[in-house]
This record gives C-alpha cells, sequence and structure tokens, in this order.
C-alpha cells in the first residue's frame, strides 16, 4: 500500500468515526464500504490516486471535511476526483428524481477515473441494499440503471459487475424489467410523520431565513494586482478570502493563504455550480454547501457580491432557526406520546426517577400559573425518544433501524439544543448534526 494511500485510508476512516457513521442497515463501520470499494477500484488496476480517492469518495457528502480539506492534505488531483463523485444538487433544486437527475448529470461529465470509482461504489450499494432493503431497493436500481447508462467511460469490467448486480438484484425481487422510480420525494413523507407539511415549513423557516440574512459583503481585488501586496492588505483587514476582478468583474476568489508571488488573476480559483446560492436562499442550502465547501457564495443578479462561512453559523438568526426546528420536532414527540398512550398510559413505559421530575416540574409550572399542561409536556426530550423507540412502528417511521441508533440521535441532538441555549459554540462537535437536521427534516434530504 502506497504512502498516499494509507494516508487516504486513515483520513477517511477517521472522519468518518468521528461521527460513528455506520452501515445504514448492518451497523457496521462505515469503512467497510469504503474498503469495499477501494479495493474493487485497486483489483481493476486503478493507480493510487483513484485508490486513494475510492477511500475518499463520500468523506465530503458524509462528514464535517470539505473539498479543501482534501486537496490540502492530498492534492488537486485526488480532490478533483472526490469532487467530481460527490453530489452537487442542494434540497430547493427539488425531489429526490429531480435532485437524481442534476448529479447524474454531474456524473455524466466526470473523467473515465472518476467513473471507474462510482462503478465500484454501486456495486457494493446494490449488494447491501438489495439484500437488506427490499422496498428500497426498487428505487435504487432504477436509479442505479439511469447512472450506468452515463458511466460509459468506466472501467469495462466494473461496468459488467455493475450491471450483474443489478440483474441479481432484479431476480431477487422478483422484477422483470425496471420500473421508473415514483415522482415523489422519499423524504416528503418523513416530514408528514413528523406532522409538518411541507409547504408550512418552507414558509416559516425557508422564506424568513435566507442566506442573504447572514452573508457577508465579499471584497474583491483586480486581478492584475501582487499577489503579495493583497495578502498584506488582507492580513491587515484579518479578510480571509476574496473575489478576484478581471476586467471590472468577479470571476473567482482566492484565499489569503494562497496569495505567495505573481499576480492575483494566478492564484484565483473558479466557483463551483453548486458552491453559489442566489441571496434567497433557504438557510438549508448554505449548510448543504458549507459541507461541501469552506464558502458559500451568493450571487445577485448573476454577480458574485456575499460570502457565507461556518463561522456565520454562529449568528443570532442562525441559531434562533435551528432552536425553533428542534422546538418544532420536540412537541411532535410530545403529541405522538399522547396518542399512542392516551390517557397517560406512557407512565407504565417509564423509570420511576425519570416519571417523578415530570411530576415535579409540572407541579412547578402549575404553581407559576401555566394552564393546559400535561404530564407529558414535562418529560425531557430524552425520555420522550426512549417512549417512541419502544414502538417499532413508530421507530421505522422516523427512519432509524433500531433503538440504539434512534437514541444516538436524539443524544446528538440534545447537545446541539444545549449548546444553542448556552450560547455555546455549535460548529464544531454540533456540525455534522446541523447537517443532517437542516437536510433530513427541511431540505428532503438523499437517502443513499
Amino acid at each position: 500500500m502506497s504512502d498516499l494511500v494509507k494516508q487516504a485510508r486513515i483520513f477517511a476512516t477517521s472522519a468518518h468515526q468521528r461521527i460513528d457513521h455506520r452501515r445504514k442497515y448492518t451497523q457496521q463501520p462505515y469503512e467497510v464500504h469504503l474498503k469495499a470499494v477501494a479495493a474493487l477500484v485497486k483489483e481493476v488496476g486503478g493507480s493510487d490516486e483513484m485508490i486513494a480517492a475510492a477511500w475518499l469518495h463520500d468523506t465530503v457528502e458524509d462528514t464535517p471535511a470539505t473539498h479543501h480539506d482534501i486537496e490540502k492534505a492530498f492534492g488537486a488531483k485526488v480532490a478533483s476526483l472526490v469532487y467530481e463523485l460527490t453530489d452537487v444538487s442542494k434540497p430547493s433544486d427539488g425531489n429526490r428524481p429531480i435532485r437524481k437527475a442534476i448529479d447524474r448529470n454531474h456524473l455524466a461529465a466526470a473523467s473515465s477515473r472518476a467513473q471507474t470509482i462510482k462503478l465500484a461504489d454501486l456495486i457494493d450499494n446494490a449488494r447491501d441494499i438489495c439484500k437488506h432493503d427490499e422496498n428500497f431497493a426498487r428505487v435504487y436500481i432504477a436509479e442505479m440503471a439511469a447512472l450506468l447508462d452515463v458511466l460509459q467511460k468506466g472501467n469495462s469490467e466494473l461496468m459488467r459487475r455493475a450491471r450483474k448486480a443489478l440483474n441479481s438484484c432484479l431476480e431477487k425481487l422478483g422484477m422483470s424489467s425496471i420500473h421508473p422510480p415514483p415522482d415523489v420525494d422519499t423524504q416528503d413523507q418523513a416530514i408528514s410523520t413528523l406532522g409538518f407539511s411541507r409547504r408550512r415549513v418552507q414558509r416559516l423557516f425557508s422564506e424568513a431565513f435566507t442566506a442573504k440574512d447572514i452573508a457577508e459583503p465579499l471584497p474583491s481585488f483586480d486581478g492584475d494586482r501582487l499577489a503579495k501586496a493583497v495578502r498584506a492588505l488582507m492580513e491587515e483587514a484579518d479578510i480571509q478570502v476574496a473575489g478576484i476582478r478581471d476586467r471590472g468583474i468577479v470571476v473567482g476568489y482566492a484565499r489569503r493563504e494562497d496569495l505567495s508571488g505573481d499576480t492575483c488573476l494566478d492564484h484565483s480559483r473558479g466557483f463551483s455550480p453548486d458552491q453559489k446560492v442566489y441571496g434567497d436562499a433557504n438557510l438549508s442550502d448554505v449548510i448543504l454547501v458549507l459541507s461541501r465547501h469552506d464558502y458559500c457564495f451568493i450571487t445577485l443578479l448573476n454577480a458574485v457580491t456575499g460570502v457565507i462561512t461556518r463561522a456565520d453559523m454562529e449568528k443570532p438568526i442562525v441559531r434562533m432557526w435551528l432552536f425553533g426546528i428542534i422546538t418544532m420536532l420536540e412537541i411532535r414527540f410530545t403529541e405522538l406520546i399522547k396518542e399512542q398512550w392516551p390517557n397517560d398510559a406512557w407512565t407504565e413505559r417509564c423509570s420511576p426517577g425519570r416519571l417523578e421530575k415530570a411530576k415535579t416540574l409540572l407541579e412547578e409550572r402549575r404553581r407559576r400559573g401555566a394552564q393546559h399542561i400535561e404530564l407529558a409536556d414535562c418529560l425531557q426530550l430524552s425520555d420522550k425518544s426512549y417512549l417512541l423507540a419502544q414502538n417499532q412502528q413508530l421507530l421505522r417511521k422516523f427512519g432509524f433501524k433500531s433503538k440504539s441508533q434512534a437514541d444516538q440521535a436524539v443524544r446528538s441532538l440534545e447537545s446541539l439544543r444545549n449548546n444553542l441555549a448556552h450560547g455555546q459554540s455549535i460548529t464544531t462537535q454540533d456540525w455534522p448534526q446541523i447537517v443532517r437536521i437542516s437536510q433530513r427534516f427541511l431540505g428532503g434530504g438523499q437517502d443513499t
């Protein structure tokens, strides 16, 4: 194993382990999938850069690492492969079929090396999904078939294996042909389960809180200016990134750390399509961009005018937005408990200690004049999730395969809520949860 591949394996494994990322159905550590994809790429003669990218192919999508982190650690060539393998669609682009079409077009334009890695990814995912989830497999294999049609530049042997895996899945499902997936967003159903209509959520959280509310103006410099001089100005003003102008138009951006010599234009980076949003974009879109890139750029009349970083996620507007989402979820948890166990029948399933705390809080709130308060309203978030997790049907509706998975998700949610309430930083350990909650409950997050 070359040093490059070894470093990529360590980097990817650590990144996924830090967020306890596991395979959806088997709950195995996620590196099991990464190892399988890398092994397939190596088996067909993939280069060290391709094998490294195979290890890293889900790192930007699923962990706090960004494309810049990959470039900084492994160089532009590996970073370019990872970018080609990373989805570029945003929640606001539409429902699942529309987003998948956007990502498919992105892959169609990818290099033969990136398409080879994607074929390996499809093979391993198809085996896993068809074995454990027949319902979703019917959707996935239709999407896989559409992807295979645009991955013709990929390795021919992996293409053969991918089609074999597809046919095996069809046979297992008893399907003679592939049916187009229904034109629905699978996450619409999850939102409906939570008691939120998409229209209502978009009105409350998309229209009221937008990118322009938290963006900072993007300073810019003429491209023919000396890079060192501009870097000195940026250091003096504590500016991390600036736009680079060519003939008066901002055509790219430069990081302060990159400006080492020659002119600014020599260090200019182009704006990736998935790195830009309009000023009225919802915060869910902004968070998705920042999960992939260090900077989210704001456009006005096709000109880049502003920038948002993860540090801007600490602003009061974002914190209020996130706290509101969590509050809505907790309210819905309470409603479900009352529906499932009317007349406080849930008390039989609650531990004596937790029940006593709820009773004490109920007495205190009533003493202070609170009206229409019931005992279930006084349960802690963890208590509510514990009760709901005892119902397997509800557990599945919330997208959890096990009680332990639900417990972990709620602990992360509690951590975020507590840090929001106490003014603590939320963009370090809570970042994966911020991405998850914004995409799953508001943005129609993606399932695969």
